[in-house]
């Protein structure tokens, strides 16, 4: 009998149910906010994350891709290679994307005489895609990528009619342009083609030898808050990675523009060359990753998690996929691919980091009330079965009935359902917290013992001062038993002094009520259904005597828990 009331009586019961009503509640909230929540469980780990990945165009930049021009190999303005690209772009019916759709919107050209063959599609290893088209009985390959991309598929360069043998000074004079470009924050593209015979298929082999023809320019500016918003991500303990397709330099003048300090940068090739350990060795200083696979980014992911880091991967592309699954926390936007949103657990409904930092303090602020439920029932729970089990060692009697147990839990449960509304200390907020089993079981112990001093203390003054009989002791630790659950809400649901944090106002009103409720129990009609009887005013002041000192020891106790090591809420 003994055994099975401590087994009740220690298992917080409604756990299941506080979980989820909170973390119902926090998509709710979330999703009032901009952010839709996919998955419920992920709440936890968004409260969680302390590092976030992000592609740089959209979230950091403008995200409106802008043509700047088309240029020959010597720079200057070039309606050929103009032509080409608005060719490339305007035929090809493989990837929409904004790149094409920029150099169509910049200059329309007239494609009467043109006549499409076929296309090589675009892939993330290759990092260009050709069309095959005919005009004025010309059959032609036109292609257009990433400039290391084309440059690698081109043996010659063209200006006007002329020709020329690409030799090393051509190359570094491309070379010395393109970092020119880059640093200066342009996305540069290369423009090759080159003329092949009619047949009835192309491939990936066809695109060599070919003519390298100039370069496309792109702009995309930083957003006007990403420096502010980059300095707020790092205000709530939050680390922010780049990581991009776009060329090193580019992504290092957007990193500059928007106050992020780059201690090192790793390019895709960089990457290919480290093994899974070296890579891991050397992850946590590096703060941008560009000209990387799709493969690449999900290695820098499990990098980073395997660094114990909880990690937040934001993306919309087909690309993103593998890093979103990757990732203990994937964003997406409502306008992505639907293999992105699908792979998300967050879907925002704009592309918009100050979205996202919203997020992340809704994510905290309901993590925070799941755990002050955990905190707060395991260690009232422990504190009055280590009473029960040791009174039960001196008493003739259960101290409590199995019933009066579950009448408590089920009373002192109804104020916790309302933790989903309280509000949370900034403390909470300002930084990322995780599961700490052991913090847990410290706090659990510490408070849970206070609790049972006050519980034998209670003890002693029912049977030494009043000697009190069975029935009446068992009524007197019932109501005590429910006031110092309440007591406890109210107070551990801070770090501070509980007067000077301010509890959700449901909150407050349940659990004021429930105490008088559980005052006026033993007075009330059905008091014999729970075996309980009136209390004596003498006895009844003395509980609530014993309340209030309770209040007090739990306020100077947890001054100074949170103050040593037991009190470290932080992983260890």
């Amino acid at each position: 009998m003994l055994f099975r009331s401590l087994a009740v009586g220690i298992t917080p019961q409604l756990l299941p149910a506080i979980i989820n009503i909170t973390l119902a509640k926090g998509a709710q909230v979330m999703e009032k906010e901009g952010v839709i929540v996919r998955n419920l469980t992920s709440l936890e780990n968004f409260g969680s994350m302390d590092i976030l990945c992000t592609d740089k165009t959209g979230t950091l930049t403008e995200g409106v891709v802008r043509l700047d021009g088309a240029v020959d190999i010597e720079g200057q303005p070039s309606d050929e290679v103009l032509r080409l690209a608005y060719l490339n772009a305007s035929l090809q019916t493989g990837m929409v994307n904004e790149t094409d759709e920029a150099i169509v919107a910049y200059r329309s050209f007239d494609t009467g005489t043109v006549t499409k063959h076929e296309e090589i599609p675009f892939d993330f290893y290759r990092m260009r895609m050709s069309v095959i088209a005919e005009e004025n009985g010309t059959c032609r390959l036109i292609t257009k990528g990433a400039l290391k991309s084309i440059l690698g598929v081109c043996h010659e360069t063209q200006i006007g009619e002329t020709r020329h043998v690409m030799d090393t000074k051509a190359l570094e004079d491309i070379q010395a342009r393109f970092q020119a470009w880059s640093e200066k924050g342009y996305r540069v593209l290369g423009v090759a083609q080159k003329s092949v015979p009619k047949k009835e298929k192309y491939a990936v082999e066809d695109e060599r030898a070919m003519v390298f023809m100039g370069f496309l320019l792109f702009f995309d500016p930083p957003k006007a808050d990403a420096a502010e918003t980059v300095s707020d991500l790092v205000k709530h303990g939050v680390g922010l990675r780049i990581i991009t397709g776009d060329n090193k330099l580019a992504a290092l003048h957007i990193a500059s523009a928007i106050g992020l300090n780059v201690r090192k940068a790793l390019t895709g090739p960089e990457i290919a060359k480290l093994s899974d350990q070296l890579l891991e060795n050397t992850i946590e200083t590096v703060d941008l990753f560009a000209e990387v696979d799709p493969s690449q980014k999900e290695r820098i992911l499990l990098a980073l998690k395997k660094k114990n880091h909880v990690v937040g991967y934001m993306g919309d592309g087909i690309n993103d996929a593998p890093a979103l699954h990757a990732a203990d926390v994937s964003i997406s936007v409502s306008s992505a691919v639907d293999v992105a949103k699908e792979s998300a657990n967050f879907v925002l409904q704009e592309k918009s980091l100050r979205v996202l930092i919203r997020g992340i303090e809704l994510g905290r602020t309901t993590f925070a009330n799941t755990l002050k439920y955990i905190w707060i029932t395991t260690s009232a729970n422990f504190g009055n079965m280590f009473s029960m089990a040791g009174a039960s060692l001196f008493l003739p009697f259960l101290p409590l009935l199995p019933k009066q147990i579950l009448m408590i839990n089920f009373i002192t449960d109804f104020p916790a359902v309302t933790i989903a509304e309280d509000s949370v200390d900034e403390e909470m907020i300002r930084s990322p917290h995780r599961w700490n089993i052991r913090f847990i079981c410290n706090f659990m112990v510490v408070f849970g013992l206070i609790s049972s001093v006050f519980d034998y203390l209670c003890f002693a003054i029912l049977l030494l001062a009043f000697d009190t009989p069975e029935e009446l002791f068992r009524s007197g630790w019932f109501v005590l038993s429910i006031l110092t659950e309440l007591v406890t809400l109210l107070a551990m649901r801070t770090k501070k002094p509980f007067y000077r944090s301010k509890p959700a106002p449901i909150l407050l009103f349940s659990t004021v009520a429930l105490g008088l409720f559980s005052l006026a129990m033993p007075y009330l009609p059905f008091h014999q259904l729970l075996d309980l009887i009136s209390i004596p005013l003498p006895t009844l002041a003395s509980l609530l005597g014993i309340a209030v000192l309770y209040l007090i020891t739990i306020e100077i106790t947890k001054h100074f828990f949170y103050r040593s090591k037991l009190g470290r809420t932080e992983k260890n």
